[in-house]
């Protein structure tokens, strides 16, 4: 599984590890290090389909889900493929 945020779409990326007494110099000896996303497995339950999901989202993504509600984010983000909600 890929590390990856279900929602947002953000992976890891690579970025330079600068300590301050290279700042001052001209070259770079501390390489290059890579910098994770806040990755977290979450299950929800979506009363529009009456099921729980599980996900793996980001800390941003979490906060969109809050924000916009779990069924109208899950299904922008494709995790919720279904059109017509249950009916009880």
């Amino acid at each position: 599984m890929a590390k990856k945020c279900d929602i947002t779409g953000k992976t890891s990326i690579v970025g330079g590890g600068y300590s301050n007494r290279t700042r001052a110099t001209q070259f770079n000896p501390t390489g290059k290090r890579r910098r994770h996303v806040n990755l977290q497995k979450k299950t929800v339950f979506v009363p529009e389909i009456g099921k729980k999901v599980t996900f793996t989202a980001s800390a941003k993504g979490l906060k969109t889900l809050r924000k916009n509600g779990a069924y109208a984010t899950l299904k922008k983000a494709g995790i919720i493929k279904r059109n017509t909600p249950v009916t009880k």
